[in-house]
Protein backbone atom coordinates (compact mmCIF):
# COMPACT_ATOMS: atom_id res chain seq x y z
CA UNK A 1 0.00 0.00 0.00
CA UNK A 2 0.96 3.58 -0.73
CA UNK A 3 -0.48 6.56 0.70
CA UNK A 4 0.35 9.97 -1.44
CA UNK A 5 -0.14 13.45 -0.99
CA UNK A 6 0.37 13.31 2.90
CA UNK A 7 2.33 15.49 5.40
CA UNK A 8 3.80 13.56 6.72
CA UNK A 9 5.14 13.82 10.99
CA UNK A 10 8.55 12.75 11.25
CA UNK A 11 10.82 11.55 14.17
CA UNK A 12 12.25 15.04 14.11
CA UNK A 13 8.75 16.35 14.66
CA UNK A 14 7.94 18.57 11.60
CA UNK A 15 5.82 17.46 8.88
CA UNK A 16 7.14 17.28 5.20
CA UNK A 17 5.39 16.55 2.27
CA UNK A 18 5.34 12.87 0.97
CA UNK A 19 4.38 9.65 0.86
CA UNK A 20 3.68 6.41 3.50
CA UNK A 21 4.58 2.91 2.26
CA UNK A 22 2.79 0.20 3.80
CA UNK A 23 3.92 -3.94 3.84
CA UNK A 24 2.84 -6.50 5.84
CA UNK A 25 1.41 -4.49 8.51
CA UNK A 26 4.62 -2.16 9.11
CA UNK A 27 6.00 0.94 7.21
CA UNK A 28 8.70 -0.02 5.27
CA UNK A 29 11.13 2.08 2.98
CA UNK A 30 9.94 3.59 -0.14
CA UNK A 31 11.83 1.81 -2.62
CA UNK A 32 10.77 1.06 -6.98
CA UNK A 33 11.64 -2.44 -6.32
CA UNK A 34 8.61 -3.31 -3.96
CA UNK A 35 6.29 -1.65 -6.25
CA UNK A 36 4.05 -4.12 -7.93
CA UNK A 37 1.41 -3.46 -10.59
CA UNK A 38 -1.62 -4.14 -7.75
CA UNK A 39 -0.73 -2.10 -5.86
CA UNK A 40 -2.81 -0.56 -3.80
CA UNK A 41 -2.87 3.40 -3.75
CA UNK A 42 -4.28 6.22 -1.38
CA UNK A 43 -4.81 9.79 -2.52
CA UNK A 44 -4.11 11.37 1.08
CA UNK A 45 -5.89 14.87 -0.21
CA UNK A 46 -3.20 16.93 1.42
CA UNK A 47 -4.20 15.91 4.90
CA UNK A 48 -1.66 15.24 7.85
CA UNK A 49 -0.65 12.33 8.78
CA UNK A 50 0.31 11.41 12.27
CA UNK A 51 1.05 7.94 13.67
CA UNK A 52 -2.20 6.65 15.73
CA UNK A 53 -2.30 7.87 18.81
CA UNK A 54 -1.36 6.13 22.48
CA UNK A 55 -3.83 6.50 25.89
CA UNK A 56 -1.36 5.36 28.95
CA UNK A 57 -4.22 6.73 31.44
CA UNK A 58 -8.07 5.85 30.30
CA UNK A 59 -10.42 3.63 32.56
CA UNK A 60 -13.19 3.29 29.31
CA UNK A 61 -15.81 4.13 27.24
CA UNK A 62 -18.64 2.74 24.78
CA UNK A 63 -20.57 1.77 28.59
CA UNK A 64 -17.10 0.06 29.23
CA UNK A 65 -14.50 -0.19 32.03
CA UNK A 66 -11.42 -1.97 32.31
CA UNK A 67 -12.45 -2.94 36.02
CA UNK A 68 -15.49 -4.48 34.79
CA UNK A 69 -12.68 -7.38 34.86
CA UNK A 70 -14.01 -9.34 30.89
CA UNK A 71 -12.73 -9.91 27.91
CA UNK A 72 -15.62 -8.02 26.32
CA UNK A 73 -15.03 -5.11 27.79
CA UNK A 74 -11.14 -4.96 26.96
CA UNK A 75 -11.90 -5.42 23.12
CA UNK A 76 -15.07 -3.57 23.12
CA UNK A 77 -12.92 -0.58 25.23
CA UNK A 78 -9.93 -1.29 21.88
CA UNK A 79 -12.71 -1.29 19.29
CA UNK A 80 -13.82 2.24 19.93
CA UNK A 81 -9.98 3.74 20.40
CA UNK A 82 -8.96 2.24 17.21
CA UNK A 83 -12.07 3.55 15.45
CA UNK A 84 -11.08 7.21 17.23
CA UNK A 85 -6.91 6.79 15.94
CA UNK A 86 -5.86 5.67 19.52
CA UNK A 87 -4.09 2.83 18.21
CA UNK A 88 -2.11 1.75 21.78
CA UNK A 89 -3.87 1.74 24.89
CA UNK A 90 -2.31 1.50 28.49
CA UNK A 91 -6.47 1.73 30.67
CA UNK A 92 -5.91 2.57 34.41
CA UNK A 93 -7.10 0.61 36.87
CA UNK A 94 -9.04 1.96 40.26
CA UNK A 95 -8.79 1.71 43.76
CA UNK A 96 -10.98 -1.51 44.24
CA UNK A 97 -10.74 -4.52 46.70
CA UNK A 98 -7.07 -6.62 46.15
CA UNK A 99 -9.08 -9.77 44.93
CA UNK A 100 -10.63 -7.38 42.09
CA UNK A 101 -7.77 -5.78 41.07
CA UNK A 102 -5.89 -9.45 40.67
CA UNK A 103 -8.73 -10.67 38.57
CA UNK A 104 -8.40 -7.62 36.45
CA UNK A 105 -4.74 -7.66 35.69
CA UNK A 106 -5.70 -11.54 35.44
CA UNK A 107 -8.00 -11.16 32.60
CA UNK A 108 -5.73 -8.47 31.15
CA UNK A 109 -2.92 -10.88 30.74
CA UNK A 110 -5.06 -13.33 29.18
CA UNK A 111 -6.48 -10.95 26.67
CA UNK A 112 -3.32 -9.53 25.82
CA UNK A 113 -1.70 -13.68 25.47
CA UNK A 114 -4.63 -14.49 22.54
CA UNK A 115 -4.66 -10.45 20.96
CA UNK A 116 -3.41 -11.87 17.90
CA UNK A 117 -6.00 -14.14 17.67
CA UNK A 118 -9.10 -12.22 17.42
CA UNK A 119 -10.33 -10.90 13.87
CA UNK A 120 -11.84 -7.56 15.19
CA UNK A 121 -9.67 -5.19 14.51
CA UNK A 122 -8.49 -2.97 17.28
CA UNK A 123 -6.19 -0.82 19.56
CA UNK A 124 -2.91 -3.21 21.03
CA UNK A 125 -3.23 -3.13 24.58
CA UNK A 126 0.28 -2.15 25.45
CA UNK A 127 0.06 -2.02 29.41
CA UNK A 128 -1.84 -1.23 32.31
CA UNK A 129 -1.75 1.91 34.69
CA UNK A 130 -2.29 1.33 38.48
CA UNK A 131 -4.17 4.63 39.48
CA UNK A 132 -4.65 2.91 42.79
CA UNK A 133 -4.76 1.54 45.68
CA UNK A 134 -1.87 3.11 47.04
CA UNK A 135 -3.09 6.10 47.27
CA UNK A 136 -4.12 9.44 50.07
CA UNK A 137 -7.36 10.16 52.02
CA UNK A 138 -6.90 13.88 51.15
CA UNK A 139 -6.83 13.58 47.54
CA UNK A 140 -8.74 10.75 46.25
CA UNK A 141 -10.75 12.28 44.10
CA UNK A 142 -12.91 9.81 42.24
CA UNK A 143 -11.36 6.95 44.43
CA UNK A 144 -13.15 5.21 46.85
CA UNK A 145 -11.48 5.41 50.03
CA UNK A 146 -12.68 1.82 51.46
CA UNK A 147 -10.14 0.58 49.13
CA UNK A 148 -6.75 2.44 49.90
CA UNK A 149 -4.49 0.63 51.69
CA UNK A 150 -0.55 1.15 52.23
CA UNK A 151 1.76 -0.43 49.68
CA UNK A 152 4.68 -2.67 50.31
CA UNK A 153 6.63 -5.28 47.74
CA UNK A 154 4.92 -8.21 48.25
CA UNK A 155 1.66 -6.88 46.84
CA UNK A 156 3.32 -4.87 44.39
CA UNK A 157 5.04 -8.71 43.47
CA UNK A 158 1.67 -10.38 43.03
CA UNK A 159 -0.05 -7.27 40.68
CA UNK A 160 3.30 -7.79 38.40
CA UNK A 161 2.31 -11.43 38.41
CA UNK A 162 -1.17 -11.26 38.03
CA UNK A 163 -0.43 -9.15 34.99
CA UNK A 164 2.21 -10.96 33.66
CA UNK A 165 4.60 -8.15 33.33
CA UNK A 166 1.61 -6.12 31.80
CA UNK A 167 1.18 -3.62 34.81
CA UNK A 168 3.48 -0.42 33.32
CA UNK A 169 2.81 2.19 36.29
CA UNK A 170 1.96 1.94 39.61
CA UNK A 171 0.56 4.73 41.29
CA UNK A 172 1.79 6.07 44.63
CA UNK A 173 1.52 8.57 47.59
CA UNK A 174 5.06 8.42 49.02
CA UNK A 175 3.63 10.99 52.36
CA UNK A 176 1.10 8.16 53.32
CA UNK A 177 3.56 5.19 52.87
CA UNK A 178 6.48 4.79 55.26
CA UNK A 179 7.88 2.27 53.07
CA UNK A 180 7.66 4.18 49.74
CA UNK A 181 11.16 5.27 49.05
CA UNK A 182 12.36 1.11 49.43
CA UNK A 183 9.87 0.06 47.78
CA UNK A 184 10.53 2.23 44.63
CA UNK A 185 14.30 1.47 44.82
CA UNK A 186 13.64 -2.39 44.64
CA UNK A 187 11.08 -2.60 41.80
CA UNK A 188 11.71 0.28 39.77
CA UNK A 189 13.66 -1.98 37.56
CA UNK A 190 10.39 -3.72 36.90
CA UNK A 191 7.80 -1.07 36.91
CA UNK A 192 7.33 2.65 36.79
CA UNK A 193 6.38 4.47 40.15
CA UNK A 194 4.71 7.32 39.62
CA UNK A 195 2.83 10.01 41.89
CA UNK A 196 -1.00 9.48 41.84
CA UNK A 197 -3.47 11.00 44.28
CA UNK A 198 -1.07 12.23 46.39
CA UNK A 199 -0.86 15.32 49.10
CA UNK A 200 3.08 14.85 48.67
CA UNK A 201 4.79 18.46 49.84
CA UNK A 202 7.68 19.12 47.27
CA UNK A 203 10.42 17.68 49.69
CA UNK A 204 8.61 14.48 50.29
CA UNK A 205 7.89 13.90 46.28
CA UNK A 206 11.48 15.05 45.23
CA UNK A 207 12.58 12.23 47.53
CA UNK A 208 10.49 9.61 46.23
CA UNK A 209 11.66 10.96 42.47
CA UNK A 210 15.69 10.39 44.03
CA UNK A 211 14.92 6.95 44.83
CA UNK A 212 13.52 5.95 41.22
CA UNK A 213 9.77 7.25 40.81
CA UNK A 214 9.52 8.69 37.24
CA UNK A 215 6.00 9.72 36.41
CA UNK A 216 3.09 11.99 37.79
CA UNK A 217 -0.50 11.10 37.40
CA UNK A 218 -2.99 13.75 35.74
CA UNK A 219 -0.39 16.32 36.98
CA UNK A 220 -2.54 19.58 38.67
CA UNK A 221 -5.43 17.20 39.69
CA UNK A 222 -5.44 15.16 42.41
CA UNK A 223 -2.13 16.41 44.35
CA UNK A 224 -1.39 20.02 46.27
CA UNK A 225 -1.83 23.28 44.10
CA UNK A 226 1.46 24.57 43.02
CA UNK A 227 2.08 28.01 45.05
CA UNK A 228 5.10 30.41 45.35
CA UNK A 229 6.02 28.78 49.18
CA UNK A 230 4.48 25.18 48.45
CA UNK A 231 5.42 24.15 44.69
CA UNK A 232 4.11 20.53 46.12
CA UNK A 233 4.20 17.51 43.66
CA UNK A 234 4.04 20.37 40.30
CA UNK A 235 7.36 22.11 41.44
CA UNK A 236 9.27 18.41 42.29
CA UNK A 237 8.04 17.04 38.50
CA UNK A 238 9.72 20.64 37.22
CA UNK A 239 12.92 19.86 38.99
CA UNK A 240 13.29 16.40 37.94
CA UNK A 241 14.72 15.98 34.40
CA UNK A 242 13.75 12.22 34.44
CA UNK A 243 10.15 12.45 35.72
CA UNK A 244 7.33 12.41 33.05
CA UNK A 245 3.85 14.28 33.72
CA UNK A 246 0.75 13.05 32.28
CA UNK A 247 -1.69 16.09 31.13
CA UNK A 248 -5.37 15.65 30.79
CA UNK A 249 -6.81 18.53 27.85
CA UNK A 250 -10.08 18.07 27.88
CA UNK A 251 -10.95 21.56 28.65
CA UNK A 252 -12.10 20.97 31.67
CA UNK A 253 -9.42 19.34 34.23
CA UNK A 254 -6.97 22.26 33.37
CA UNK A 255 -6.99 25.90 32.77
CA UNK A 256 -5.80 26.38 28.68
CA UNK A 257 -3.20 29.50 30.58
CA UNK A 258 -1.94 26.55 32.63
CA UNK A 259 -1.42 24.37 30.27
CA UNK A 260 0.77 26.39 28.00
CA UNK A 261 2.64 27.37 31.44
CA UNK A 262 3.12 23.52 32.10
CA UNK A 263 4.83 22.90 28.36
CA UNK A 264 6.98 25.98 29.17
CA UNK A 265 8.20 25.06 32.43
CA UNK A 266 8.31 21.48 32.11
CA UNK A 267 9.13 21.09 28.28
CA UNK A 268 7.46 19.13 25.56
CA UNK A 269 9.91 15.93 26.18
CA UNK A 270 8.43 15.07 29.16
CA UNK A 271 4.75 15.96 28.40
CA UNK A 272 2.07 12.83 27.86
CA UNK A 273 -1.15 13.92 26.58
CA UNK A 274 -4.43 11.74 28.27
CA UNK A 275 -7.93 11.61 28.15
CA UNK A 276 -8.26 10.05 31.90
CA UNK A 277 -11.88 9.12 30.06
CA UNK A 278 -14.60 6.86 31.43
CA UNK A 279 -17.65 4.05 30.16
CA UNK A 280 -19.73 7.50 29.78
CA UNK A 281 -16.90 8.60 26.48
CA UNK A 282 -18.80 7.80 23.42
CA UNK A 283 -22.28 7.53 25.54
CA UNK A 284 -25.18 10.13 25.78
CA UNK A 285 -25.70 11.76 29.55
CA UNK A 286 -26.92 10.11 31.94
CA UNK A 287 -25.22 7.92 35.31
CA UNK A 288 -22.26 6.04 35.36
CA UNK A 289 -20.49 3.75 37.69
CA UNK A 290 -16.51 4.69 38.44
CA UNK A 291 -15.07 2.51 40.34
CA UNK A 292 -18.10 1.37 42.13
CA UNK A 293 -19.18 5.33 42.94
CA UNK A 294 -21.96 6.95 40.88
CA UNK A 295 -20.93 9.61 38.50
CA UNK A 296 -23.57 11.98 36.53
CA UNK A 297 -22.32 13.28 33.12
CA UNK A 298 -23.60 15.98 31.63
CA UNK A 299 -21.77 17.52 27.86
CA UNK A 300 -18.08 17.12 28.80
CA UNK A 301 -18.24 17.09 32.05
CA UNK A 302 -18.40 13.48 34.63
CA UNK A 303 -18.53 14.32 38.44
CA UNK A 304 -19.86 12.14 41.24
CA UNK A 305 -22.87 12.31 42.37
CA UNK A 306 -22.50 12.34 45.77
CA UNK A 307 -20.08 15.69 46.07
CA UNK A 308 -19.38 16.96 42.93
CA UNK A 309 -15.84 16.05 42.55
CA UNK A 310 -14.32 15.65 39.26
CA UNK A 311 -14.76 11.71 38.23
CA UNK A 312 -12.24 11.45 34.83
CA UNK A 313 -13.29 12.67 31.35
CA UNK A 314 -15.64 11.66 28.83
CA UNK A 315 -13.71 13.15 26.18
CA UNK A 316 -11.32 10.97 24.25
CA UNK A 317 -7.19 11.11 23.41
CA UNK A 318 -7.77 12.59 20.17
CA UNK A 319 -10.46 14.98 20.96
CA UNK A 320 -8.36 15.80 23.73
CA UNK A 321 -5.25 16.65 21.35
CA UNK A 322 -7.45 18.66 19.33
CA UNK A 323 -8.64 20.92 21.92
CA UNK A 324 -4.99 20.85 23.37
CA UNK A 325 -3.91 22.58 19.75
CA UNK A 326 -7.24 24.62 18.72
CA UNK A 327 -8.34 25.73 22.55
CA UNK A 328 -4.97 25.94 24.42
CA UNK A 329 -2.61 27.44 21.95
CA UNK A 330 -0.33 24.01 21.71
CA UNK A 331 1.26 23.55 18.09
CA UNK A 332 0.06 20.61 16.28
CA UNK A 333 3.81 19.30 16.11
CA UNK A 334 3.93 19.52 19.97
CA UNK A 335 0.58 17.79 20.48
CA UNK A 336 1.28 14.76 18.19
CA UNK A 337 4.68 14.18 20.05
CA UNK A 338 3.08 13.96 23.39
CA UNK A 339 0.16 11.71 22.23
CA UNK A 340 2.00 9.12 20.68
CA UNK A 341 6.29 9.65 20.71
CA UNK A 342 5.93 10.27 24.77
CA UNK A 343 4.09 7.74 25.26
CA UNK A 344 5.62 5.28 23.43
CA UNK A 345 8.54 5.78 25.24
CA UNK A 346 7.61 6.06 28.20
CA UNK A 347 5.45 2.48 28.10
CA UNK A 348 9.18 1.48 26.46
CA UNK A 349 7.56 0.57 23.03
CA UNK A 350 9.42 2.93 20.71
CA UNK A 351 10.71 0.15 18.98
CA UNK A 352 6.96 -0.63 17.52
CA UNK A 353 4.50 2.07 18.11
CA UNK A 354 4.64 6.33 18.52
CA UNK A 355 6.23 7.28 15.05
CA UNK A 356 5.75 6.69 10.98
CA UNK A 357 9.11 4.79 10.28
CA UNK A 358 10.18 1.77 8.38
CA UNK A 359 10.01 -1.19 10.45
CA UNK A 360 7.07 -0.29 13.19
CA UNK A 361 3.80 -1.10 13.12
CA UNK A 362 1.55 0.77 10.75
CA UNK A 363 -0.87 2.60 12.98
CA UNK A 364 -1.68 5.88 11.40
CA UNK A 365 -4.21 8.48 11.51
CA UNK A 366 -4.99 11.38 8.22
CA UNK A 367 -6.36 14.58 9.71
CA UNK A 368 -7.83 17.50 7.54
CA UNK A 369 -6.62 20.82 8.14
CA UNK A 370 -9.35 21.51 10.95
CA UNK A 371 -7.77 18.50 12.45
CA UNK A 372 -10.84 15.84 11.41
CA UNK A 373 -10.26 12.40 11.70
CA UNK A 374 -10.41 11.50 7.55
CA UNK A 375 -9.05 8.11 7.92
CA UNK A 376 -7.42 5.29 10.24
CA UNK A 377 -5.25 2.47 9.91
CA UNK A 378 -4.31 -0.37 11.96
CA UNK A 379 -1.46 -2.40 10.87
CA UNK A 380 -1.77 -0.77 7.52
CA UNK A 381 -5.42 -2.24 7.13
CA UNK A 382 -8.14 0.70 7.23
CA UNK A 383 -10.39 1.21 10.58
CA UNK A 384 -13.55 1.91 9.49
CA UNK A 385 -16.18 3.67 12.04
CA UNK A 386 -18.32 0.60 12.99
CA UNK A 387 -14.61 -1.78 13.57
Amino acid sequence: MIIKNVKVYTEEKVFQEGEIWIGDGRFVEQTENRLSADEEVIDGQGCYAIPGLIDIHFHGCKGFDICDGTRESLMEIAKYEASVGVTGICPATMTLPVEELTHILSVAAAYKNTAEDKNTIAADLLGINMEGPFISEEKKGAQDHRNIISCDGELCRQFLKSSQGLVKFIGIAPERNKNALQLIRELKQCVNFSLAHTNADYDTAMAAFAAGANHAVHLYNAMPAFTHRAPGVVGAVSDSPCVNAELICDGVHIHPSVVRATFKMIGKERIILISDSMRATGMPDGRYQLGGLEVGVAGNRAVLVSNGALAGSVTNLMDCMKIAVKKMGIPLEIAVACATMNPAKALGEFENYGSIAPGKKADMVLLDQDLERKMVFKNGVLVSPNN
